[in-house]
């Protein structure tokens, strides 16, 4: 900021105010593209951001601005929610804190423990560095944004909304292109309700019932799925928007056939358009669980959809250098 006078700049600096990028201190490339970067923090911290060229098809029929534009079928492939679509966009997925306090049981994130907040400039640093490294033009190139990295959003909601207006008011990125996933924290939610400049929502639900959810989501005992479902009916949606509920098939657990009725009549109950992202559970040292069988995924999607519930698999990406939902937690190798 060399405008500015040098006395001005340290006083700055002595305020504890830095200025310019994170540096991007590793950077792992998987066989299918992705990109997984360790960013390095002023402190000496680091957090992981994913780089997803072509996205995860997280989009996929939630009726947004970035759905519509850039779902592209296969030639000759029926526009429906059961078949495999191609998308013309890149999407990058943000850490909000160093580590995270959730400790659910199947992510290996949550063996690093709960470390610090982001702060606004932290969070946002990540996308401008990624931005740069890949020569994006915003408002040219279609970015996506989703806050699924490291970390509970709502549990640093003020750096993490604060964070989003700097993307969208300094930026250029608009909000209709970024997604927030909470585990379920009930206030936090109440609070994004009231927001004027919001991200289109996603909550990680991953059970039918509190029974299920409470094991593999300790933190969730504290709010039932009823009181969220109805905190997010405050949430004002976008024309045709659907809101998002992620879903991490875990074998033996919740993928189930009676699981998916339960599921399915419970968001067709809920009052609200929704839509269901799938994700097949990621692996990774010492957690006690184990990938669903692909015929079980397969009969779990086909249900939900006959049941007239949209429900989309999520393709993993970077599984092969610990980039895929639920593996970041700042693996070297």
């Amino acid at each position: 900021m060399t405008a500015l006078p040098k006395s001005v700049r340290e006083l700055l600096r002595q305020s504890g105010f830095q200025v310019g990028m994170p540096r991007i201190a590793q950077a792992f490339v998987s066989t299918d593209g992705t990109e997984r970067y360790l960013v390095t923090c002023p402190d000496g911290e680091t957090v992981e951001t994913v780089w997803m060229p072509n996205g995860d098809d997280g989009e996929l029929g939630d009726g947004s601005d970035a759905a519509a534009d850039e779902e592209v079928k296969e030639p000759g492939a029926p526009r429906r929610a059961s078949e495999t679509w191609v998308s013309r966009r890149a999407t990058i997925c943000v850490s909000s804190q160093v580590g995270c306090a959730v400790n659910c049981q199947f992510c290996l994130t949550a063996k690093l423990g709960m470390k610090r907040n982001l702060t606004a400039g932290e969070i946002a640093g990540q996308v401008a560095a990624v931005l740069n490294r890949h020569q994006v033009r915003v408002g040219r190139d279609r970015i996506n944004l989703v806050f699924m990295g490291m970390g509970e959003p709502f549990l640093n909601y003020d750096n993490f909304m604060a964070a989003v207006h700097l993307l969208v008011e300094c930026m250029g990125i608009p909000e209709s292109r970024m997604t927030v996933s909470t585990s379920g924290i009930l206030p936090g939610i109440e609070r994004f309700a009231k927001e004027k400049l919001r991200p289109k929502l996603a909550l990680s639900l991953n059970a039918p019932n509190d029974g299920i959810r409470e094991n593999i989501m300790p933190i969730t005992r504290k709010w039932k799925i009823e009181d969220l479902l109805a905190a997010l009916r405050e949430v004002p949606l976008r024309p045709r928007e659907r809101m998002t509920f992620e879903y991490v098939l875990l074998g033996g657990v919740n993928d189930s056939l009676q699981n998916a009725r339960e599921l399915s009549a419970l968001l067709r109950n809920s009052g609200l358009p929704a839509k269901v992202n799938l994700i097949v559970w990621n692996p990774g040292p010492d957690i006690p669980y184990r990938m669903p069988k692909p015929e079980d995924v397969a009969a779990f999607q086909q249900h939900l959809i006959a049941s007239g519930v949209p429900a989309f698999l999520r393709r993993p990406r970077g599984r092969d250098i610990y980039a895929a939902c639920g593996q970041l937690k700042r693996t070297m190798e």
